[in-house]
């Protein structure tokens, strides 16, 4: 029971505090300057949150039980998972754009400048290492103490993870949902955190890119 609580507490804490809401709808539509927002959700938010995950995790075990450091299994675990992220993504917004759905990008800003894209970008490598870190690491590297075989704890890690993507809407839900599946299938076939981590942010990256090349 006590880790369920601990899983739920960071779950809330982390996804569901002001500064959630910061990191992940604060950039868009309220005025203030896209890289601000950035900063702020990079050091008010990522950074803190990322500290706390491993915090936790690294009460139970060291780095080197976790065996967390980069290695070959991580190069091949993001090769698997960038064109996985980018086909479902793409698939996601036909099937919006053929049901007459508008897609929820109307909360991102866009860089105008190099110093604002290398912001981005290293905004983007913290959010996804703190949802990879724990949506993937935490959740399923610990199932046997949450007491969860492999297939419920990848649905839970996909639930939980589609979850936070609500206000993306329907089709926001259906990809993180898609996505977070595939996600949690490479983990537990690699035990990769930094390959799924670097896929996650090329992929956010990469819906900047395309979207701001049509503003």
């Amino acid at each position: 029971m006590k880790i369920y609580i601990e899983a739920l507490v960071l779950y809330i804490v982390i996804f569901f505090s002001g500064s959630a809401s910061l990191i992940f709808g604060g950039s868009g539509g309220l005025g203030e300057a896209a890289g601000f927002s950035w900063l702020a959700g990079i050091f008010l938010y990522g950074i803190p949150s990322l500290a706390l995950i491993w915090f936790v995790l690294l009460r139970v075990k060291s780095v080197k039980d976790w065996n967390i450091l980069p290695g070959k299994k991580d190069l091949f675990s993001c090769l698997i998972a960038l064109p996985s992220l980018l086909i479902i993504g793409f698939f996601s917004a036909f099937l919006s754009s053929n049901a007459g759905e508008t897609s929820a990008q109307v909360f991102l800003s866009f860089p105008s400048s190099g110093a604002e894209w290398a912001l981005l970008c290293f905004f983007c490598i913290i959010a996804a290492y703190v949802e990879e870190s724990f949506f993937r690491f935490y959740l399923l590297s610990r199932k046997n103490e949450l007491k969860l075989g492999t297939a419920p704890a990848v649905a839970l890690s996909a639930a939980l993870f589609s979850i936070c993507h609500l206000y993306e809407g329907y089709w926001g839900v259906l990809n993180a949902a898609l996505s977070g599946t595939v996600l949690a299938v490479i983990f537990l076939r690699f035990k990769s955190l930094h390959g799924i981590s670097i896929a996650h942010a090329i992929y956010n990256i990469a819906v900047y890119a395309i979207n701001s090349s049509g503003h």
